[in-house]
């Protein structure tokens, strides 16, 4: 995969505005908290989390003890973690090439990374390279295609989740976690499910961006579009908006 930049289509400070409201959602810190649980860091290991956007993770796995490093294939990614995180290790790479040697690390962590991949398998592959045997794996992530959206149209906000899902490199394979690691060779896979459930007006940036994706492609009219995030925007305001959306947590151990 190449290298990401701020010259491509999306717009990395949004990305980090949403990443950053994300994290400082209910529930949000638990989930981290149990990914550092599953990938059993002991004191001075060296673990990585690969797709570190601003750095949370890797400074949240230091404080616990570990050898923590940061990747990321977004130059813009990395500078704003060394710039939240001043001393945190942080380097320029993507899920595919890992600045490791073989066999070199005790944990790997991606979160919210596998979708964005147009070849999760060789992602896994190259995390089973770096990870000594023993070593452990764990992926965070949500399915695309199973938004859950309450809306006085269903079929138009079925259309258009869909729509948005059609865009994402691989939007489910969250669901496949347990085969990929699996089939990369892993043992001991396990797979957790939870659900996050958002009420308030933090997320309608992001049902917003559902219905302009759906304009953008083609999948609806523009007028459909935008009386979608008209309703999105008034069940926000009168707290009556629910989005929920179903989140994988996988842990295996390198063989």
């Amino acid at each position: 995969m190449p290298r990401m930049s701020t010259e491509q289509s999306f717009d990395i400070d949004t990305l980090i505005r949403r990443l950053d409201t994300a994290d400082a959602m209910p529930g949000a810190a638990d989930l981290r908290a149990r990914s550092y649980e599953l990938l059993q860091p002991i004191t001075g290991a060296l673990v990585v989390d690969v797709g570190c956007g601003a750095g949370r993770a890797v400074a949240e796995l230091t404080e616990r003890g570990a050898k923590a490093v940061g990747v990321d294939a977004s130059e813009r990614m990395v500078a704003v973690a060394r710039r939240r995180w001043p001393g945190a290790d942080v380097r320029l790479a993507d899920a595919y090439e890992l600045p490791f040697g073989d066999g070199e690390l005790a944990g790997y962590r991606a979160d919210k990374v596998y979708h964005e991949l147009d070849d999760p398998d060789r992602a896994a592959a190259e995390a089973r390279r770096v990870l000594a045997p023993g070593g452990r794996v764990v992926l965070i992530g949500q399915d695309w295609d199973a938004f859950i959206i309450e809306s006085a149209d269903p079929a138009l906000t079925r259309t258009i989740a869909q729509a948005r899902s059609a865009t994402i490199p691989a939007p489910r394979v969250a669901r496949r976690y347990r085969n990929l690691l699996l089939d990369a060779g892993f043992a001991d896979v396990t797979v957790e499910v939870r659900a996050a459930v958002f009420t308030g007006t933090a997320m309608l940036p992001m049902l917003e961006g559902l219905a302009e994706a759906a304009k953008t492609t083609g999948a609806v009219a523009g007028e459909q579009a935008d009386a979608w995030i008209a309703e999105q925007t008034e069940r926000a305001r009168t707290d009556r908006m629910l989005l929920a959306v179903p989140l994988f947590v996988a842990a295996a151990r390198r063989r």
